[in-house]
């Protein structure tokens, strides 16, 4: 999903009554944590007090690891937030997604420079779309032009208003269908022109995953990336709408302001995300994803200088590589990662250059905080 745009987020919803938070807190570091987090845990605290129902931080460095929680995960029973909590990650999924096609690419069953058409014939055509004049390195850096189908009028009715998603909060849509619903729209621009981000080319991305190993796209992720790093606490579902244990309620306002009534968005149907946003993760297991995906432990060198390749993007202190977001912060540290919203969930990853120095936070809720605010505690706080 399109990360931190509200009203493009998928939810499901059980309308609960706005429960009054309990005083936050923030959890003790654990044992043999590092010290030195005292901005981050202020600005873990700030997002609460904004409006944030709880907040989850994970920090790794070098090989130890820090966690800290603030506020609840429950506003009925004001039950906190816990380290372990698993939560979707929306766009952290594009990550995943790229990391198994340039893997393909360092394996010689695809090239970058391949069409869309090649791969999969007559998916990408109509209104001005070609699917032979877009690469598959278009898509990873969103200079394809193709449309979001997020951005679709039809679509955002169905699913992004609270009486839309109290009807559709399950639907189990093909990623066929969200194609032709891009495919009614005009494209952003011509292919290679100009920066767009389009969750529809990571729908294709995984299909085009799908089409070079004759397996799901969840599948590859599995077996390339989850289960050799041993990610207990990641997994791509399915059509599994509840979330794994232990996790939060999550929480939005199904609307475009910060205002009205509070939602309880917990269940959904991830499949409307597919390879744009449907995977299901920790803290912990992103701090150690992004960790070894930098230190070059997952690419070989070749892949992952394509992969830290960039572009511009629509953000001014960031640029768009292939599925990879380069960040530099106010002090002029730079970072490496992706951020990811849906409704209920915000969540953001990066790590250095490096590896050495990761941060992954998740707010339960969609309408205020800034986990921009949290990395810029951790890497350029006193």
């Amino acid at each position: 999903m399109r990360t931190r745009a509200k009203a493009a987020a998928l939810t499901a919803t059980t309308t609960v009554a706005l429960a009054a938070l309990v005083t936050p807190a923030v959890a003790a570091a654990p044992a043999g944590a590092h010290d030195g987090h005292d901005a981050t845990r202020r600005a873990v605290r700030a997002a609460v007090a904004d409006g944030v129902p709880g907040v989850t931080v994970t920090v790794r460095r070098g090989h130890g690891t820090w966690a800290a929680t603030s506020g609840v995960g429950n506003l009925e029973t004001g039950k906190p937030r816990s380290a372990r909590d698993h939560y979707r990650v929306a766009s952290i999924t594009k990550t995943f997604v790229a990391t198994v096609v340039l893997q393909l690419e360092a394996e010689g069953r695809l090239s970058l420079d391949d069409t869309v058409e090649q791969w999969l014939p007559g998916l990408v055509r109509g209104n001005g779309h070609d699917g032979g004049r877009i690469t598959i390195r278009q898509l990873l850096n969103h200079t394809s032009g193709i449309f979001d189908y997020l951005r679709d009028s039809g679509f955002q009715q169905k699913y992004m208003t609270a009486d839309g998603f109290m009807k559709h909060r399950f639907d189990r849509a093909d990623p066929r269908d969200l194609l032709a619903i891009a495919m009614r729209n005009e494209p952003y621009s011509e292919p290679g022109e100009s920066f767009t981000y389009s969750n529809t080319n990571y729908v294709l991305a995984a299909l085009v995953i799908e089409k070079a190993t004759g397996n799901g796209y969840g599948d590859e992720i599995g077996r390339r990336i989850i289960e050799p790093l041993h990610l207990a606490s990641t997994s791509v579902p399915t059509t599994r709408v509840t979330l794994p244990r232990p996790s939060s309620r999550a929480y939005s306002k199904l609307a475009k302001t910060d205002t009205g009534p509070t939602y309880d968005v917990t269940e959904l149907n991830p499949r409307l995300a597919y390879g744009s946003g449907q995977m299901v993760s920790g803290s912990a297991d992103l701090t150690r994803f992004y960790s070894a995906l930098l230190g070059g432990r997952i690419l070989p060198r070749e892949q992952l200088r394509e992969m830290k390749t960039t572009v511009e993007s629509s953000r001014e202190t960031s640029r768009y590589g292939l599925g990879l977001v380069d960040r530099k912060l106010s002090c002029g540290v730079h970072v490496w990662g992706h951020d990811g919203g849906i409704s209920g969930s915000n969540s953001d990853v990066v790590t250095t250059a490096d590896g050495r120095h990761s941060l992954a936070v998740n707010f339960n809720g969609d309408w205020s905080g800034s986990t921009a605010a949290i990395i810029e505690a951790e890497f350029c706080g006193p």
